[in-house]
């Protein structure tokens, strides 16, 4: 029933309110707490979303194994899904923002000096204040992803409908970037917590959903580094 709810409520409402208000009506142990069953006992149309969150669940550091599609997994389907799911979590990095990127400080949504986003969200892009423009792109990203015309099967997904997946990649990356630059302290203690941005930036590239060059959360430079010093240490 709960995988039912978290599958359903983008219908609704914007996700960043449900993210709380299914915080607040389950403890995190209860609200995860089902039994794990392989992927082919999982028989519902929300078995691949079922089966990402299993894995999460199992060890969220564990990204090779959370990207690794079942045996025979359609590929458009397999995007698909883990897009949902990523922005399904950016949520909680969303309401973790509120406590400090408020409009009147952080007027742009910015990233480096070199970057800042328009939001699409109105009818002509426009500049908006950093904490609208992310609450916007997730919610137009739910719109998108819950679409019955883009959308309409959780089983197999038309290739037109693939396409569009990239472009909501690079506007919601963008939500890690700010945070990265503008609010790293939550963002450290929410990717200490979630490995979300490790995930997404080996998503993107292991399906060529953006440039590398558009990638400017140095997060798997970082790895790199802590490895070799790691080995120098030793």
């Amino acid at each position: 029933m709960l995988r039912l709810i978290v599958g359903c409520v983008p219908f609704f409402f914007p996700l960043w309110f449900c993210y709380i208000a299914l915080n607040f009506l389950f403890s995190k142990q209860d609200f995860y707490n089902w039994p794990d069953e392989s992927f082919e006992e999982m028989d519902s149309t929300l078995a691949v979303q079922q089966y990402i969150q299993q894995n999460i669940r199992a060890d969220c550091s564990n990204i090779d194994k959370i990207l690794e599609p079942p045996e025979g997994q359609d590929e458009g389907v397999w995007k698909y899904e883990h897009l949902r799911q990523f922005c399904l979590e950016l949520n909680g990095l969303a309401v973790k923002l509120q406590s400090e990127c408020h409009p009147d400080t952080c007027t742009q949504m910015t990233a480096t000096e070199q970057w800042i986003f328009l939001c699409a969200a109105h009818k002509t892009p426009k500049e908006c204040p950093a904490i609208d423009y992310t609450r916007h792109t997730l919610d137009g990203a739910a719109c998108l992803l819950n679409s019955n015309k883009y959308f309409p099967s959780r089983v197999s997904i038309k290739e037109s409908s693939v396409a569009k997946l990239g472009s909501v990649c690079r506007r919601i990356y963008r939500i890690f970037s700010h945070a990265y630059f503008h609010h790293r302290q939550i963002f450290d203690e929410y990717e200490n917590e979630t490995f979300l941005c490790h995930r997404f930036t080996k998503f993107v590239m292991k399906y060529n959903l953006m440039s590398k060059d558009n990638l400017i959360v140095p997060i798997l430079e970082e790895e790199v580094q802590n490895s070799v010093s790691g080995e120098s240490e030793a």
